[in-house]
């Protein structure tokens, strides 16, 4: 069986990318706070900085907006990582339940809270679910490439932009529908389920 490196086996990160994933997330743990005390829109790049303890020029070299603070996270290369690691002759649709499945846990498992406000915003924030649209296309460029390595396809063949936004949309309107109905179901299980249809099509009968 085919496979390629694990990511466990990666070189550790050096002190320089520490500080940098620090630095991130001081601004990203400053930013929901302040969000949850006040609202998104009263919420400054200003108040944050100063939150985080670092300058408003830092916050932007980081983040050049308010949205990409909340739209980002740590999860996409651990994603990456994962999808080029499993086996070769693994179908897409096990592949990419085994890596959805392990960001989500990582996500839920670290920072719940800020997981179920995230998805909240990208309803309630039409700049935020903008923002969310736009960074889609941009991982689904990276999706294209990681599924080219895998099936020797051209990472912008026709046929590989069109599953990878569809896989992409599909995430997109499981993030939507779990914040539209309170966060009551499991979001791995919503998940799977969305990609059961890219799989297998719509189901027959009563939806």
């Amino acid at each position: 069986m085919d496979t390629v490196t694990n990511p466990a086996d990666r070189p550790p990160l050096g002190l320089r990318e520490r500080k940098k994933i620090k630095t991130r997330q001081a601004i990203r743990t400053a930013t929901y706070a302040l969000i949850e005390e006040q609202g998104y829109d009263a919420t400054t790049i200003e108040q944050i900085a100063d939150r985080a303890e670092v300058s408003p020029s830092t916050v932007f070299r980081y983040f050049p907006t308010k949205e990409d603070i909340v739209v980002t996270d740590e999860w996409e290369p651990v994603v990456m990582a994962q999808l080029r690691a499993r086996p070769r002759d693994e179908s897409w649709a096990d592949v990419l339940r085994h890596v959805m499945r392990t960001a989500l846990d990582l996500s839920l498992a670290e920072e719940p809270e800020v997981t179920r406000l995230r998805t909240r915003l990208g309803v309630e924030v039409p700049a935020v679910r903008a923002r969310m649209m736009e960074s889609m296309a941009a991982t689904g460029r990276l999706l294209r490439e990681a599924l080219a390595e895998r099936s020797g396809l051209a990472p912008d063949s026709l046929e590989l932009r069109v599953f990878a936004m569809s896989v992409m949309g599909g995430l997109m309107e499981v993030s939507q529908y779990w914040a539209e109905t309170g966060h009551r179901d499991d979001i791995r299980d919503l998940v799977d389920r969305a990609l059961d249809v890219m799989e297998h099509g719509l189901p027959s009968g009563k939806p």
